[in-house]
């Protein structure tokens, strides 16, 4: 049933008329995305790449990307990659060159529906230091992530195929190489010889066309939002902006008038029932008081909610999209919903373990920009993420109370959230403060719309490699990305605590 989300009059003098205006417009009802609806405004074309060099960078944004064609590759006697003349598909990359500063890299391709079967690996040089990593092998999504098909953010004609993003801190130097896997063109065949039979392995298929490296620099931080010399994931206090709109100097916003953006005002209003324009962070709450404040969400099925004993954790502390020094201008205008959340899909980013926690707001903004600019996306993926201190992130925008449509989980966006872990956990074990930042997240935001974690519910598949779109599938309410499709995502460590996290979800809910 569409409705509109009523936002209270927060500001109309101090921001000005062009931000006052975005304040008044109504949110998107739910039911637009319900529909496959998405905003007005074109999803954001993919940054054109420089032929031979890198691009200078952006004056408007913070942060730029460098994209770089690959190349086809032969070995020298040192092995050593090198570039050759011609069309070859079984090797392309990068020999090292030197680049602009860059913390983030990935490789995009022209069809997102053509998988990438090989391996991809780079190797980076420290910037200011001279010193290069060790080959880093990069995770192939091959598609499952990323909008449903047959949705306006998957069909919008900008998306691209790509790797998962890995972090490498701050550099000034890389080489890449990508192989194509041997064996998977077709069947291998037996051949008679000499010395008898042998197996002839058939070529691999070729890797796919428009390959390109990624380098992207998140840019500074907008908010400040680390104290200096502050412990891994201790955070500054939330400073409350004035119920007039006025933006506490401390928090600088992207508007170089010291002045939310009409973008960034947009987004801040869509939690204008939680906090103030321009907080950086929503505060954690008791539970009493997350129970009371369900009473005053607006919501389509407030009355059943008012009716039943609201199941509800208490609500964590979220750092939110301006708290990690969002550019709202890169992404596409509008926000697009679902009807409800009845399942939570948990994801790791594939990204490494690398990072420190003070550096976190740099890593979401790498792959902001990555999902945006390099992708084709219209926002990040995920609708909120987790680093390793346990501290909660706002993703997608929209709010982070409401059903916001991601681009997480290939067929089962619609009626679910996902939550990225940041970080790779194949064979690395995720720290136990980031497992309870996923009960505490999931036990709040399921609670708002009545699901029990250690429950389980249908979805409705929208397509994928698992399901035909239309089949109703049944889940666990808190599943892996690999329950809904066919990949490794979010690593066999992480997937082993999920049954952790439903238990701890359910105990805060007071179930």
């Amino acid at each position: 049933m569409s409705r509109i989300v009523g936002m209270r009059g927060l500001l109309a003098s101090s921001i000005g008329v062009t931000c006052a205006a975005a304040l008044a417009l109504p949110l998107i009802p739910p039911a637009v995305a319900a529909a496959g609806g998405a905003s007005a405004s074109p999803t954001p074309t993919v940054e054109a790449a420089a032929p031979a060099t890198a691009r200078a960078a952006e004056p408007d944004l913070p942060g730029s990307t460098q994209s770089l064609p690959l190349a086809p590759l032969t070995r020298d006697r040192d092995g050593s990659a090198t570039l050759t003349p011609g069309t070859g598909t079984a090797e392309q990359g990068l020999p090292r060159r030197d680049v602009r500063h860059f913390s983030l890299v990935g490789v995009v391709w022209d069809d997102p529906d053509t998988e990438l079967h090989g391996r991809v690996e780079v190797r980076t040089r420290a910037a200011g230091t001279g010193t290069w990593s060790g080959w880093q092998g990069v995770e192939t999504h091959n598609g499952d992530h990323g909008a449903d098909p047959d949705t306006p953010e998957r069909t919008s004609g900008h998306v691209r195929g790509a790797t998962a993003p890995l972090w490498v801190g701050d550099s000034d130097g890389v080489e890449v190489r990508v192989d194509a896997e041997p064996g998977t063109g077709g069947p291998s065949r037996v051949e008679e010889t000499g010395r008898g039979p042998r197996t002839v392995t058939a070529p691999g298929a070729p890797l796919p066309s428009g390959l390109r490296l990624e380098l992207v620099d998140p840019g500074r931080a907008d908010s400040g939002l680390t104290a200096p010399g502050a412990r891994p994931g201790r955070l500054h206090a939330p400073v409350a902006a004035p119920r007039t709109g006025a933006v506490s100097a401390r928090f600088p916003p992207p508007g170089a008038d010291g002045e939310l953006t009409a973008e960034a005002a947009a987004v801040s209003a869509t939690n204008a029932d939680l906090v103030p324009l321009g907080a950086t962070e929503i505060p954690a709450l008791t539970r009493q008081q997350t129970e009371q404040e369900l009473r005053t969400l607006p919501a389509a099925d407030q009355e059943e909610r008012q009716r039943a004993k609201p199941y509800i954790g208490p609500r964590p502390r979220i750092v939110t999209r301006r708290g990690w020094g969002a550019s709202e201008s890169l992404r596409e205008e509008g926000f697009v919903y679902t009807t409800k959340v009845k399942a939570a899909f948990v994801h790791h980013t594939a990204s490494g373990n690398t990072y420190k926690c003070s550096q976190v707001s740099s890593v979401i903004r790498s792959i902001y920009r990555y999902h945006v600019k390099s992708m084709g996306w219209r926002d990040i993926g995920y609708n909120f993420l987790v680093d390793k201190c346990g501290n909660i992130y706002e993703g997608r925008a929209g709010g982070v109370a409401k059903p916001v449509k991601g681009a997480h989980t290939l067929g089962f966006n619609g009626n679910s959230m996902g939550i990225a872990v940041i970080g790779t956990f194949g064979s690395s074990k995720p720290t136990s403060a980031a497992v309870k930042a996923i009960a505490r997240l999931t036990a709040w935001k399921l609670g708002l719309y009545g699901a029990n974690p250690r429950g389980k519910t249908y979805l409705t598949s929208g397509g994928g490699n698992l399901y035909r779109k239309g089949k109703k599938v049944r889940l666990n309410v808190i599943s892996g990305h690999r329950d809904g499709f066919a990949t490794d995502c979010p690593g066999r460590q992480l997937y082993g605590k999920l049954g952790s996290a439903r238990k701890t979800a359910a105990r805060y809910q007071g179930r």
